[in-house]
């Protein structure tokens, strides 16, 4: 048995093969079936296991699994349907932060990961109890453990004595162990998703003869878009439809489909998932929508138990345009046209015109998914399998809901370091809220987490299906520019004007041109052109004159990307000029990006195709360009920044925050606000500057405290408390400028009075020097994690909003990101003829922060308002924490939704 983990629900997860199991704790009831598990191995993998075999190896391992619970001890299990495969334990003997470790598999199942698997989830399990050491012996023979042990990704250390070796592992979960796990799931997740996305075998389940149907319309675009493997229809009234050959059930195929298309009604969906599952289907795309609560979990726990994956319910289909397979399971009007752009979506509506616009674009797709409910198949699978497909450069995203956003962004981290990752920022009218009050929780928004899962991991953000069409077509087309200095070239003084303004608008800079570069482009234009930035060429511009001109701004070192705003003009069409021939010639030899924009332009997007290969795009309107560019711009800027890094922090004591963290809520199970001395201690534990204070509960109390903290001007704060009180300042518990005793026990007094029965004590502090008043705080977001807020604060905090936000854990780069975010930012690198800000101390102030949080599952909410920065240091003046009963969730351990 386990220590305390028979709470803790199953996991299911992926083999190296893209097997599905189960992981679980060992409960008292698993005694036979883990002795069988022994018995079953070959005399050499026991011993192996054992270093010797005995007839009562078995038992003895079994009656340990299985032995009532005991404090340091747990052990996992591995099963697929309701086969142990698999076995892992620890135990620190009672005590200590080093355990002993070992593990068995399955004869049949080696070198599949199963070890490797249950050996991260056990490492995590013991994190989260505080142990930081495995110990393990193993035979020096045995080459498959050590070989486990060596490739995990943690620091494994070996003495040998005699045939025996013994392994010490360091459970630091750093990043190379956590970049180890994360190419271990991605192998698997790829693994998994191959009988989807490349199946040999299909067959359509619920394709009628009625016309209409969507069973028969996805066989129709399967047969008709030239799917060349496999194909069957379970249909058990009709011998074939659509020229399709039909069976009766599943089950009666001639061959067992990788994929099974299932578009039946929802009450049927469960039990044909079933029969898939018996029939051995590896993949199913549930396009039925309607399903109920009893129906939906009854379908997943038919593709867990069975290990298939599954794509939906309530979906458009998939697709795979690679030449060789040509699947096209989905019921969109069109085939989507073959290219290299790899597409997930939730919505089908946006799907279909994610579809249409890359086709008509020409850039076309790689791979579709319409995800629908997402029951399993999310877009973190996804942008894994298109980082391997070896056909996808570009990847686009419409995701209203994220299963597991930190892997997710770890994943996102590394895929848009070799392709750009593109989304639509979906859900943006929670954006327009103020936050309505001064704690944390207030104020982040779901848009804001949202907003800085994308920036931290690089992903492309717009704001609209066209916006993201708009910004794919350049990304697809042109070299990513690299700054914001972008020139303008218009044949008409006006749409110049107009893409100066969209420039400006989007973040772009419009540079002066140098000396040398205005004498050349004045020595190819016509008579009459106008070289500043924009460059007015006149309506008489011929195509060699545009060209050069464009060739002689893109070779300037002052210039990032050029804008060319066309309009049609007589003078063009009675010579035959083609202008816009010029954007095109010679697009091969460019470095920088060139845009066009056409007012005239029938299409939101078109790309125009160079004679010599390649394309520019062009759009209706300069604003488009405009925030194309700056979305280019932005994505270069990512890419040439080093990682980033989470900083060592000394002065960190873990394990009593952990410990004060229990406390509290073993005397308050359902959690709540801490009283301050409580918040002190917390924030002592992560060296977080605070201002000198003194509790006092009596009059004469506050008055020894203000005589003791009274600094040289003699003044003091008093700060009425109880729990729960959140905005001081509105319910007028402050009194500020205190001076001599009389001041104090009137300002007590008064609190009494007007707090009756309310108030349980006071906080004294001195008053603060002057300097900038900032706001910090961090808000647990149950999918999301901890996310940390920076910005203006003091009483206005509320009211201007002037915050940004970064999950945590925060890296260097994200600190200095989070500082410099808010508008109010130059208050801190000294505006207005004050001095900078400690920023150094600063920065270590949201490091320390942010490591509270990831340290602390149970802070659902802290607040420091206000925080002071000034030349000389930052101090925090006020805080409130709030714990809540959670327990830690690791959010990069492997395991599917």
């Amino acid at each position: 048995m386990t220590d305390g983990t028979l709470s803790r629900p199953p996991v299911h997860a992926l083999l190296a093969d893209g097997t599905t199991v189960r992981v679980r704790p060992v409960r008292p009831g698993d005694h036979e079936q883990l002795q069988r598990f022994y018995e079953e191995m070959s005399p050499e993998n026991l011993r192996l296991r054992f270093f010797a075999v005995s007839p009562r190896s078995a038992a003895m391992a079994a009656d340990r699994a299985c032995a009532p619970a005991r404090p340091g001890y747990r052990a996992l299990l591995a099963e697929t349907q309701g086969h142990v495969i698999g076995l892992a334990e620890y135990d620190t003997g009672g005590d200590g932060d080093a355990a002993e470790m070992s593990i068995a598999v399955a004869d049949r199942l080696h070198h599949r990961g199963v070890g490797t698997l249950l050996v991260e989830h056990l490492v995590s399990a013991a994190r989260a109890r505080g142990i930081t050491t495995f110990t393990a012996d193993a035979l020096s023979e045995n080459r498959d453990v050590l070989r486990l042990f060596a490739d995990l990704g943690l620091r494994t250390a070996r003495h040998f004595e005699g045939p025996e070796v013994r392994c010490t592992i360091a459970l630091d979960a750093d990043d190379t162990y956590l970049s180890a796990v994360e190419e271990r799931g991605r192998a698997a997740d790829v693994a998994s998703l191959e009988p989807l996305l490349r199946p040999n075998v299909v067959a359509v389940v619920g394709a009628g003869r009625k016309p209409g149907s969507v069973g028969r319309a996805i066989l129709h675009h399967l047969k008709a878009g030239g799917f060349t493997r496999r194909l069957f229809a379970v249909n058990p009234s009709v011998n074939s439809v659509l020229g399709v050959p039909c069976h009766p059930s599943v089950s009666a195929l001639p061959l067992t489909p990788d994929l099974v298309v299932v578009a039946v009604p929802a009450a049927v969906v469960p039990a044909t998932a079933e029969e898939c599952g018996k029939a051995g289907v590896r993949a199913l795309l549930v396009v039925t929508a309607g399903l109920d609560r009893s129906q939906a979990q009854a379908l997943l726990g038919a593709c867990r138990t069975h290990g298939m994956r599954l794509v939906g319910p309530n979906c458009l289909g998939i697709s795979n345009t690679d030449p060789e397979l040509c699947l096209d399971a989905t019921f969109a009007a069109d085939h989507p046209r073959p290219g290299t752009a790899g597409v997930a979506v939730q919505s089908g509506g946006v799907g279909i015109a994610l579809l249409d616009g890359l086709s008509r674009l020409g850039i076309g797709v790689s791979s579709f998914a319409s995800l629908g409910d997402k029951y399993d198949v999310s877009g973190n699978d996804m942008l894994q399998w298109w980082e391997s497909d070896g056909r996808t450069d570009l990847a686009l995203l419409h995701l209203e809901s994220f299963g597991s956003p930190r892997a997710f962004s770890r994943t996102a981290r590394r895929v848009t370091r070799r392709m750009p990752v593109l989304t639509v920022d979906a859900g943006r009218t929670e954006a327009g809220r103020r936050a309505a009050a001064s704690h944390t929780a207030a104020a982040a928004t779901r848009t804001m987490t949202r907003q800085a899962l994308f920036t931290q991991a690089g992903i492309t953000a717009t704001r609209s299906v066209g916006e993201l069409l708009e910004t794919a077509a350049l990304m697809h087309s042109q070299p990513l520019p690299a700054g914001t200095r972008v020139a303008i070239v218009a044949n008409a003084g006006g749409v110049g004007v107009l893409a100066a303004d969209a420039c400006v608008e989007a973040g772009l800079a419009l540079p002066s041109l140098a000396p040398e570069v205005v004498d050349d482009l004045l020595a190819v234009l016509p008579l009459g052109a106008v070289v500043g930035n924009p460059v007015d060429t006149t309506a008489a511009v011929s195509e060699d004159q545009l060209q050069d001109a464009l060739d002689r701004l893109l070779r300037s070192p002052d210039i990032d990307a050029v804008l060319v705003a066309l309009v049609p003009t007589a003078l063009a069409a009675a010579t035959g000029e083609d202008l816009i021939r010029a954007l095109t010639n010679g697009l091969a030899h460019r470095a920088r990006p060139v845009v066009a924009v056409r007012l005239e332009q029938d299409l939101p997007v078109k790309l125009l195709p160079a004679t010599a290969g390649g394309s520019v795009p062009s759009y209706a309107d300069p604003q488009s360009a405009a925030r194309a560019l700056a979305h280019a711009a932005r994505r270069a800027a990512w890419l040439d920044r080093p990682l980033g890094t989470v900083p060592d922090l000394d002065g960190v004591d873990t394990r009593h925050a952990q410990e004060i963290a229990e406390a509290c809520l073993a005397a308050h199970p359902d959690g709540g606000w801490l009283e301050p001395r409580t918040c002190a201690d917390l924030l002592t534990c992560y060296g977080i500057p605070q201002l000198p204070w003194s509790w006092a509960e009596t009059e004469e109390d506050a008055v020894i405290a203000a005589q003791r903290l009274r600094g040289p001007d003699g003044r003091v704060v008093m700060k009425a408390h109880w729990p729960g009180l959140l905005h001081k300042s509105e319910q007028h518990a402050v009194h500020l400028d205190l001076q001599g005793d009389a001041q104090v026990r009137a300002a007590f007094r008064d609190f009494e009075t007007r707090f009756a029965g309310l108030m349980t004590g006071v906080v004294v502090q001195p008053l603060a020097a002057r300097g900038t008043e900032l706001f910090a705080g961090v808000v647990q977001d149950q999918v999301f994690g901890p996310l940390v807020l920076f910005g203006l604060g003091g009483t206005a905090t509320e009211v201007l909003a002037d915050h940004a936000a970064r999950l945590s854990p925060l890296t260097d780069h994200d600190v200095h990101d989070l500082i410099t975010a808010p508008r109010c930012a130059p208050l801190l690198f000294g505006a207005h003829g004050a001095g900078p800000v400690d920023l150094e101390d600063l920065e270590q102030l949201l490091l320390r922060v942010s490591r509270m949080a990831s340290d602390l599952p149970q802070l659902a909410e802290a607040d420091f308002n206000p925080v002071l920065a000034a030349p000389g240091g930052v101090t925090v003046l006020d805080a409130r924490v709030r714990l809540l009963p959670r327990e830690p969730q690791d959010p990069y351990l492997r395991r599917l939704r």
